[in-house]
């Protein structure tokens, strides 16, 4: 609510697309950054609380939240949807650490898959 100044009341239910999720009888569960899931699969930080990347290590694969799938497609540009004052050269700082890992993949929220080339034009 503080990120978009909105009220309780504004936001209701909370964001409309998680509401599907709730609304359809399943059971959600929230992660956070260094949790670890079923089937070693490893949840890191990215820039903010709720946008994550997952790291499944047996496959060298990333799992790319909203944040870095932007970054991927717009390494150019400046990310749209940042709140007021965030650079994209302090979010790529933040994800940098991701370089660390022996990544062969990466899978985007959004668009087609890539590879490690392409994430680090992303974050340099």
């Amino acid at each position: 609510m503080q990120k978009y100044g909105i009220t309780a009341e504004q936001a209701g239910d909370g964001s409309p697309d998680l509401r599907w999720l709730r609304d359809g009888g399943g059971e959600a569960h929230r992660y956070a950054a260094s949790d670890h899931l079923p089937s070693e699969i490893d949840v890191l930080a990215a820039y903010e609380p709720n946008d994550l990347v997952l790291w499944i290590e047996s496959r060298r694969a990333l799992v790319a939240g909203d944040l870095l799938s932007s970054l991927l497609e717009t390494s150019a540009l400046e990310y749209k949807r940042l709140r007021a004052g965030v650079q994209r050269e302090q979010l790529a700082e933040t994800l940098r650490a991701l370089l660390g890992l022996p990544v062969d993949v990466v899978l985007p929220a959004h668009g087609a898959p890539t590879d490690r080339a392409a994430l680090e034009r992303a974050l340099s």
